[in-house]
């Protein structure tokens, strides 16, 4: 039985969110989301790098079957994301400046982002059609924002409370990050 469209974008939404039901992405989610300003453009600016990796691997995935190459996939598809970083890191650089600045070290890290390899990989695997491939992406890519701005929002709330010393900085940071975690599973039976 196939998937609809719209079980697929939920399901890459909120029951298997890469990053809180996954744990796939977690070094930006936890070094970007600090503030919402930055939070919500490494969301989109993932988002946009999911979208072309997901329909640049559904094409090539095509050739490289045709061809009987599967085995060239994995360095294939980490040479799309890579160039759809350069992509993304040239056009913020020239038209944010100051967003390219802020989101600093990990805008190239999108790259090794395991959340947008795990996108490619994942719609293979599971054998998706050309819609279904993008609108899995698009849901991957809406969730991990998401996820940062919920993260990003809660870590700005708590700079203006009174937290003690012994959980301040990363326990903090890594404890939000398993009450997102344990709030997303109750999103589980959505999937289904």
């Amino acid at each position: 039985m196939s998937e609809s469209v719209a079980q697929i974008f939920i399901n890459a939404l909120l029951a298997n969110n890469f990053v809180l039901a996954m744990f796939l992405g977690l070094c930006p989610f936890l070094g970007v989301s600090g503030k919402l300003d930055t939070a919500f453009p490494m969301g989109v600016a993932t988002t946009f790098v999911m979208l072309v990796a997901s329909l640049c691997a559904y094409g090539l995935n095509l050739l490289l079957t045709a061809f009987q190459l599967e085995f060239l996939r994995l360095i294939s598809y980490i040479v799309i994301i890579a160039s759809a970083v350069q992509l993304v890191e040239m056009v913020l650089k020239k038209y944010s400046p100051g967003l390219f600045r802020a989101l600093g070290i990990y805008l190239p890290l999108i790259t090794t982002n395991c959340a947008v390899l795990g996108v490619a990989l994942f719609q293979t695997a599971r054998e998706y059609d050309f819609i279904q491939s993008l609108t899995f992406s698009f849901g991957g890519g809406a969730g991990f924002t998401l996820a940062l701005v919920l993260m990003a929002s809660v870590r700005e709330r708590l700079q203006l409370s009174d937290v003690p010393s012994v959980a301040q900085g990363t326990a903090l940071s890594l404890m939000l990050a398993g009450i997102l975690s344990l709030a997303f599973m109750g999103f589980a039976g959505l999937g289904s």
